[in-house]
């Protein structure tokens, strides 16, 4: 097999300035959910949001969850966590009236996000894409609305909830704050 020196200098170079192009790509507004336990509980964890066109990348960890566990996540109507047991947080975000379901499947809410997964630690990790939540403008956008990890798997079906049971660690959506270039 014959090599080409000067092809494979080209690859390397074309190849690290894709890499350097898709680093820099510009990302639209950010927000960020800290979660905190709800009375009695242990639940805590980050969630950030970003814009991405027309998509928004969601990643989480959760601690303090039943190792082992499946547990419902859902964004929530009203960003008040002040009632201990996040139930100040309302329903499902729903701004296009559709029936509980599971993301990305069929109908759902909004708010209607993946299910948290715990490992043998309790700690679960999740990053997903969604087209059916926004950050910072339109009807779907979630900055201000509530976040909530709930007790029970959920099983989505059960209108208008899914059936997940008690919540856990409530948030707060936040926009994040823009750096000045």
């Amino acid at each position: 097999m014959r090599t080409f020196p000067r092809c494979s200098a080209v690859i390397t170079v074309v190849s690290a300035a894709m890499l350097s192009a898709c680093a820099s790509a510009p990302q639209g507004p950010s927000a960020t959910a800290q979660l905190q336990a709800t009375r009695g509980n242990a639940t805590t964890g980050t969630v950030r949001f970003v814009q991405q066109g027309d998509k928004v990348l969601v990643t989480a960890e959760v601690r303090g969850l039943k190792p082992g566990a499946e547990h419902g996540f859902h964004v929530h109507e009203k960003g008040d966590c002040s009632s201990g047991d996040g139930m100040s947080t309302g329903g499902h975000f729903n701004p296009g009236g559709h029936g509980h379901g599971q993301h990305g499947q069929g109908d759902h809410h909004a708010g209607d996000l993946p299910s948290l997964k715990a490992d043998s630690a309790g700690v679960a990790r999740l990053q997903f894409e969604s087209r059916t939540i926004r950050v910072g403008a339109g009807a779907a956008d979630v900055v201000g609305k509530g976040l909530i990890v709930h007790r029970d798997p959920d099983d989505y079906k059960t209108q208008p909830t899914g059936n997940a049971g008690p919540r856990l660690a409530c948030a707060v959506i936040q926009a994040d704050k823009t750096a000045a270039y």
